[in-house]
């Protein structure tokens, strides 16, 4: 089968790796359009050998680029037009249609509480959103929490099929050589403890709550390791500067080489207001580490020494971020009840699945 995959960007972000991912692992030929932004994500996918386009959108509201994604789709001939996250869906579910494409999913990926990618849930927003759900044949849901988010919200429950996330374990496993050139890229000693956080910077992270929690713990022997970008970097940064800790957090930016930058942590804290999965700190859990997180849908749930849920303030992350430092590093090994359930090749495979029941006349519509 010929699968298109239609996202809105391939900036560093959870949605984009998990594609990237995906994509290593399905059986079917496929393809990537993105409608701006290809970013650092498109150039791991096209090294991987996938081809990626550009619509090249302006503007949120470029309607140009339903016909020119519609073309594109039909000058494809696909027989699968896969949508990832708000905007390529507003678009690439009705240009699928136009183009008949036999078969539109969807993944939904980052939808919470009250924001769905950042952008409230105003009923602007939920309108555009259902009325091109019509256009698609099934919507993938990441955990049970965004299932009960969808339904809530108004899309059908016989067209959602819970496949959660998945995580190449074996290329996330801890690597001393990498952590010992991530720590000297930033000046950290090899016996300073790092407490580590990896993901975009934007207000739902709390990465400001982290740095107020953390702060009496940095020092010559401790310091906080901020891996990402994002539109909070310079109020983080500014924070930091106010609290006194300006020079014991440690900017990183954006790092391609998420391997070395987990083996350069020694524990990962993950202190979000909403998760809609929490890959990141499944990751982390791959590479060995120990985990504070505040919600982790992934984790519901599962008993597992490995990761701790922590009350969301900061003096509850405080007294489990000082417990930790006082233990001190631990044996990096990775709970295998935990990664095993989460297998990015056992996630492609229902993906594929799923790809071929819509396929039939009579798998429309069906739960998995």
């Amino acid at each position: 089968m010929k699968v298109l995959h239609v996202i809105t960007g391939l900036d560093a972000g959870g949605a984009e790796t998990q594609l990237a991912m995906l994509l290593r692992h399905t059986r079917h030929d496929s393809d990537v359009v993105t409608l701006y932004n290809p970013g650092p994500i498109a150039e791991q996918i096209r090294a991987q050998g996938t081809s990626v386009r550009d619509i090249g959108m302006r503007r949120n509201t470029d309607l140009t680029a339903l016909p020119r994604l519609s073309s594109l789709i039909r000058a494809g001939r696909y027989d699968v037009v896969h949508a990832h996250l708000y905007r390529s869906q507003i678009y690439a579910r009705p240009a699928a249609r136009l183009a008949r494409t036999p078969v539109v999913v969807t993944t939904e990926h980052s939808i919470g509480e009250t924001h769905i990618e950042r952008r409230k849930m105003t009923s602007g927003v939920r309108g555009l959103y259902l009325a091109s759900e019509f256009f698609s044949d099934g919507t993938i849901a990441v955990s049970d929490v965004v299932r009960d988010r969808l339904v809530k919200w108004g899309v059908p429950a016989r067209k959602i099929t819970v496949i959660p996330n998945g995580v190449d374990t074996a290329a996330f496993a801890f690597d001393p050589e990498a952590r010992t050139r991530a720590r000297e890229q930033f000046g950290i000693r090899p016996d300073t403890y790092v407490i580590g956080t990896l993901g975009r910077l934007d207000s739902n992270k709390r990465v400001d709550m982290l740095i107020e929690a953390v702060k009496p713990l940095l020092g010559e022997r401790c310091v906080l390791l901020v891996v990402g970008r994002g539109g909070e970097m310079d109020n983080l940064k500014e924070h930091a500067a106010r609290a006194g800790a300006g020079d014991r957090v440690i900017f990183a930016g954006f790092q391609a080489d998420t391997v070395a930058m987990l083996s350069a942590f020694d524990l990962y804290v993950m202190a979000s207001r909403q998760e809609t999965f929490g890959l990141a700190a499944i990751e982390a859990m791959a590479s060995g580490l120990p985990v504070l997180y505040t919600t982790c849908p992934a984790l519901d749930g599962i008993e597992t020494e490995q990761a701790r849920q922590v009350e969301g303030t900061p003096e509850a992350l405080r007294a489990a971020l000082s417990a930790a430092v006082a233990a001190g590093p631990r044996v990096r090994k990775a709970d295998s009840a935990v990664t095993d359930r989460y297998s990015i090749s056992a996630t492609a495979q229902r993906v594929d699945d799923l790809y071929e029941r819509l396929r039939k006349p009579s798998g429309r519509g069906a739960v998995a």
